[in-house]
């Protein structure tokens, strides 16, 4: 993983729920499996509920001039989906 944004994503049932949006290294590709392990990971290493129910691989992070991720534009995309 070369860089990761953690962000709320409305939901029906919860109210809402934690998203993962992650640029891959060049090492890796973006699958189901890749997804499940990272997944598995966060359950590992703190608590269950606190891990990501989305996975989203991208190519880029938007970000901010001085460098920055911009998660409110992540957010804005969400809310419009």
């Amino acid at each position: 993983m070369l860089e990761c944004a953690i962000t709320g994503v409305p939901d029906l049932i919860r109210g809402q729920v934690i998203k993962a949006t992650i640029v891959l290294t060049k090492d890796y590709t973006a699958s189901d499996a890749l997804k499940k392990e990272l997944q598995e990971h966060v359950k590992n290493v703190t608590a269950p509920y606190k891990y990501p129910r989305i996975v989203e691989f991208v190519p880029e992070l938007p970000k901010t001039i001085s460098g920055k991720i911009r998660r409110v534009e992540i957010r804005d995309k969400d809310q419009t989906q």
